[in-house]
């Protein structure tokens, strides 16, 4: 990874994984992006259409996750449309995108409120994510801490 994001601008923390990762992916159009592409989206005629975002702004958005390694782009037979398709590291982005959708099914909907649900191939609900000690135990705030490393 280098020094800087591209075009001059440096990392809002350097040294904090944490913001690193919303520095390059952690804007409302990246995320929705990831996760559209996650749900089958490939090109940007279908980004535009899931989304409702504007042109410039989508293609602002797929240029800087390709540019940061997030999605790679292919050319489809003809030459004249790209596709695009999660690497390794866009794919990681999944437990990410878990975590956000299982938090806002807790926290931004009314008990009574419809929304989508994740399900495995089977068709039960994912389970909650829940980070844990090596022994299992449950972690929180309260019972991690951050160490700086040189």
């Amino acid at each position: 990874m280098t020094a800087t994001l591209g075009a001059g601008r440096a990392w809002t923390d350097p040294t904090c994984p944490v913001a690193r990762a919303v520095d390059l992916v952690g804007d409302r159009w990246s995320l929705l992006i990831v996760r559209d592409a996650m749900d089958g989206a490939a090109t940007f005629t279908e980004f535009q259409q899931r989304l409702g975002i504007a042109r410039n702004i989508l293609a602002d958005r797929l240029r800087k996750l390709v540019e940061h390694g997030i999605l790679t782009t292919s050319t489809a037979p003809g030459g004249k449309r790209h596709s695009y398709e999660l690497t390794s590291a866009g794919a990681d982005l999944f437990t990410a995108i878990v975590a956000l959708r299982q938090w806002g099914e807790r926290h931004a909907f009314a008990a009574n409120e419809s929304r989508s649900a994740l399900l495995d191939l089977d068709g039960r609900p994912v389970a909650e994510l829940r980070p844990e000690s090596p022994k299992g135990e449950r972690l929180t705030a309260a019972t991690t801490k951050v160490r700086k490393v040189d």
